[in-house]
């Protein structure tokens, strides 16, 4: 399979949490990097040509920003240089606040089958304090709109364990959203990142976090809550009926092939990872001098590879085969890992047989810390 990723870093404001690159709207700024993204894209045509791309994934900072003209220019040109399945899933992530109608139909009209709408609370205090641009009912508004052009394909973000929020307020969200019906959720437990307006704000003691005993209590309450409405969990944040997985988040944890575009976009192309430049203008200079705007690149060892194919592979629920490991890598999963599948096994945080290994529900609350077991 492979993948192609497209960075868009504008944002009308940054939210308190958020640690992503993404820089507030400059007009100007966003026409500049569109014709630096169209060069990157040709950058890389030759190097991929013949090959069929099977999911696309347009993600920010707010793509939705993009005006419906910029909308058409970005998949055209994503179109005359690259060669894309009849199939492919073809994702944009979109945030209420900067979505209209017409541009959910230009969306709709250029390919995209897969909207992502970041919403993360339905209480409008909660979304104010986090810096959200919206309210709860222009996410509903967009919502609806974008269910009646004819998207059946939609993921609504949602996140617990926010500063100031009752379990009860969780239940709440769980229950709003689920009643819309989306195709798909993802749901996260807040993580404060140093650097952030968030963590500033809980240096200065303006909030409490969640004690762990609640955020678990809150996490298994919405594996079993969405369990019992149609949506399975398949990875540690993510619940989708069925058939409606995100095939390019799996592409990522299968560590498929894919090409990263844009500023801080990374990539995996045979056996190297790679990082662009973060910087909106290193970025375009380097590509108007015609080379590749990578900051770092990284061939990754056998044992690299493993050990990414362990940790990103557990993050799903069907964990991962021992059987992949002997054909892609010539090694003995059980045999290499005997003593640390025992501990874990033990601990009750593995569920193993002859064929698999997958996390246990204990397990997935404490995922990092089985994660490192593996790393030797």
């Amino acid at each position: 399979m492979l993948g192609l990723y497209i960075h868009i870093p504008f944002c009308v404001s940054k939210c308190k949490y958020c640690d992503f690159n993404s820089y507030k709207l400059d007009l100007d700024e966003k026409r500049k990097y569109l014709n630096a993204l169209q060069k990157e894209m040709e950058l890389y045509k030759e190097e991929i040509r013949g090959k069929y791309i099977d999911t696309i994934f347009i993600g920010g900072g707010t793509p939705s920003i993009l005006t419906q003209d910029e909308i058409k220019f970005l998949f055209d040109n994503i179109k005359n240089n690259f060669e894309i399945k009849k199939d492919a899933e073809i994702t944009i992530e979109c945030n209420p606040g900067t979505l209209t109608i017409n541009k959910l139909k230009v969306m709709k009209e250029c390919g995209v089958n897969r909207l992502s709408i970041g919403l993360q609370a339905v209480q409008n205090e909660h979304l104010e304090y986090i810096g959200r641009i919206h309210t709860y009912e222009e996410f509903e508004k967009n919502y609806i709109q974008a269910k009646e052009i004819g998207f059946e394909n939609i993921n609504i973000d949602l996140m617990y364990a926010l500063p100031n929020q009752k379990k009860e307020d969780w239940i709440e969200s769980l229950e709003k959203i689920v009643k819309l019906d989306p195709s798909h959720i993802s749901a996260y437990s807040l993580i404060l990142e140093e650097n952030t307006e968030l963590f500033n704000m809980y240096q200065r003691n303006e909030f409490k976090l969640l004690d762990e005993d609640t955020d678990i209590e809150m996490y298994e309450h919405t594996i079993n809550y969405l369990k019992s409405h149609g949506y399975n969990q398949y990875e540690i944040s993510n619940y989708a009926k069925l058939g409606f997985e995100c095939q390019h988040n799996i592409l990522y944890w299968k560590c498929e092939n894919y090409v990263g575009l844009g500023a801080s976009a990374s990539g995996y192309l045979n056996g190297t990872r790679y990082n662009n430049l973060c910087e909106l203008d290193k970025y375009e200079e380097i590509i108007h001098s015609g080379k590749k705007p990578i900051e770092w690149e990284e061939k990754l060892s056998i044992k690299d590879k493993i050990e990414e194919s362990i940790f990103l592979g557990l993050r799903m629920n069907e964990g991962i085969k021992f059987k992949d490991f002997q054909e892609k890598f010539n090694f003995d999963f059980e045999k290499e890992y005997k003593n640390e599948i025992n501990r874990l096994e033990k601990m009750k945080l593995i569920d193993i047989n002859k064929y698999r290994m997958k996390l246990t529900q204990k397990g997935r609350e404490i995922s990092n810390s089985v994660f490192v077991e593996f790393i030797k």
